[in-house]
Formats: structure tokens, sequence, C-alpha cells
């Protein structure tokens, strides 16, 4: 099975959850999920359409044409008010072979672009789909956004073209923050590259988000920081645990190719222990598979994270009902003490409560 790269997108996904051991060792194997969960008779139905993505290429293609006329424009009139207006551009050609070469040839030409503008200040650079590099728990992932825009100053800028529209100035805000995350994997990848470079050119924190105007073709822009999701990032991705170490705790001969036969297969992914929340449903193809287990496992996790972490070392719904209902537990324990409350309220509550007409004209047919 071709191995499937990492990207920004899945790094976010992974950043948010770095305690799931079972994505960590899939997306470090290249394993294409969204096959492996169809395998598993759990087939995941996020993803981006084709009509979304042909409409998103060509919105891109429009935002870019012309040198990438309109996107400095957008660039300086959203971030840079103060330098001198694009007059044109360089846009550098990336072209490589592979992905490392591709990698190579963006930090030669971010270098390059950054010397040009010291020399002559005025001079912007547009990087059009540049490659950059991230290790990730021990595996390295190649990320490639959208474009970067080099400033008069020398600092660099992540763009991130979306689809979705911008009505009355203002996107949707959950899309937005997909975004920002997205592009906060970006940010962390160009500050390796600016770290290497000496002097290290500054590294925007404020991304450049364009969309559609309103309902129209029409490109518009927003500035977005992305401190906060880039800080978040960071510390998560550190907190993964190296790839290594996860394929050491496996059974010799682990496979996890979808032509397996469906025991076997589900045997491979049931080695490695998996942190299912309900977040996951709208990140990881494999969330309906592991949404099932969590659910016959009785864990506490498929009620979602702040709900976890109130229950404390009760980790399956049998454990917190026995608690709540005084059968097992430290009655000195917090956690136990708040359940056995909250049930002794419910359960006046209840007492107090009328009962239906309809459930009065049921019962004495039960």
């Amino acid at each position: 099975m071709p191995a499937k790269a990492l990207d920004a997108r899945a790094l976010a996904a992974l950043a948010a959850n770095p305690g799931c051991r079972r994505r960590a060792i899939l997306d470090g194997a290249g394993v294409n999920k969204a096959a492996l969960a169809s395998a598993l008779g759990a087939p995941s139905v996020f993803g981006q359409s084709q009509f979304a993505f042909v409409r998103g290429n060509a919105f891109e293609a429009k935002v870019k044409a012309d040198g990438g006329t309109e996107l400095l424009r957008l660039a300086h009139e959203k971030l840079d008010r103060a330098a001198e207006p694009p007059a044109g551009a360089h846009v550098p050609d990336l072209t490589a072979q592979g992905p490392e070469g591709r990698t190579a040839r963006t930090e030669l030409a971010l270098r390059e672009a950054t010397e040009a503008a010291t020399a002559a200040p005025g001079a912007w650079t547009l990087l059009d789909h540049p490659m950059l590099a991230l290790d990730v728990a021990g595996s390295p992932a190649f990320l490639e956004p959208d474009a970067v825009v080099v400033h008069p100053d020398g600092s660099w800028t992540v763009v991130e073209i979306k689809s979705f529209p911008m009505l009355d100035g203002a996107a949707d805000p959950a899309k937005v923050g997909a975004a920002a995350r997205q592009a906060a994997v970006y940010v962390l990848a160009l500050e390796r590259v600016a770290a290497r470079l000496e002097p290290s050119p500054r590294v925007r924190h404020r991304i450049l988000l364009v969309c559609p105007k309103d309902f129209s073709n029409l490109p518009t822009a927003s500035a977005v920081d992305v401190r906060k999701q880039r800080a978040v990032t960071a510390r998560q991705l550190d907190r993964l645990t190296r790839i290594e170490e996860i394929a050491d705790t496996l059974p010799e001969g682990t496979c996890f190719s979808p032509e397996l036969p469906a025991e076997r297969l589900a045997a491979a992914v049931e080695s490695v222990p998996a942190t299912y929340a309900p977040e996951c449903l709208s990140a990881c193809e494999l969330a309906f598979h592991c949404r099932d287990r969590s659910r016959a496992a009785g864990a506490v996790t498929r009620l979602g994270r702040p709900v976890r972490a109130e229950l404390g070392a009760l980790t399956t719904v049998e454990e917190v009902l026995a608690a709540a209902r005084g059968e097992a537990g430290d009655p000195d324990d917090p956690t136990v003490a708040a359940l056995r409350r909250a049930a002794a309220l419910r359960a006046e509550a209840l007492a107090d409560a009328p009962v239906p007409v309809a459930a009065r004209e049921v019962a004495p047919c039960r």
C-alpha cells in the first residue's frame, strides 16, 4: 500500500489528541486510515467533496493569477500597510525532485528572498506552494502551505486560501478556527527554517486568510492571530510519544493493510491503545470504529474529555453508576461523594414529579 504523507490538517488533529497512540502509529506509518476504516466496517463519512475540491482549486488559481498581484495587495492591506505597496513580486521556481528536494529548494528560496529584501527594501516575494519539513515524534512530515509571503522587511507570513465565504467581513468561526490550527503547523515549520538562517528572520504569527467575498468569487482577506494555536500545537506535538517506542510494544508481524482478513485487521488495530473522544468524529477517519469499541467497553471517554476529567479514577460507566448507587467506591472520595449526592437529588426530584397522564394509562397494561 502506498504511504499517505502527513499533512498540516492531520498534524493539527494529531496534536489535538496527543494521547492517542493508535493515531500516532498509523499516521507515522503513512497508513490510509479511510481505507482502513472501510475495511473494518466503520467507514468515515467526512471529507471534502469533489465539487468543493474543484471550486477551491479554481478560487486559489484566481487569487494567485498575474504573479500573485491580488494576493500581495491583500497582504499589504491587511498585514503591512507601512511597507511600500507591491509593484510586482518575485515568484521563484520551487520545483525539485521529491519532497526532500523541494524542501531544500524552498529553504534556499526563503534565504535568497530574505537577503534580497535586506539589500533592496521594498521587494516582495511570493512562494507558491512551498514545501516545509517538520519532525513529528521522530518521523518527518512534509507540509505544503498554499503560499508564503516574504515582506520587504524580510519577515515571513503564511497564507491560507479557503473556499468558504466571508459574509460582511466575517467567516464561520468553526472554519476559521480549523484554518488557524492548520496554519499554526505551517508557522512552526517555518520557525524551524528561520532558526537555521543567520540572522534569523521573523515569522509572523498573524496569518493571511483569503476567502471569497460574500456570495461572489472575488477574494477578500482577514489577518488571523495564531499565537494561541501555535503554542498549543507545539506543546502537544512535543508530548507525542516517539513512533519507535509505540512500534516496540506491538506484537511481531503486526500489519495494518486493509487487504487483510477483517478479524486479523481488527486484532492489529486493537493491539494499539486509542484515546477516543467525541471530538474525534470531526478529525479522524477511524472515529466510528473507536466509538463502537468505546461504547462496548463502557468507557467514560465517549462522554467527552470534560466529563472524563471530572470522574477521576472511575473509567467505565458501570463504575460510575455503581458508585452513584452506593454499591462501590470510597465514600471519602470527592468524586464518589458528588455522584451519590447527585443520585440522591435525582431520586428526590423524580419522586416529587407528577406522573404524566400517558404514563398512568399505560402502567396497568404493563
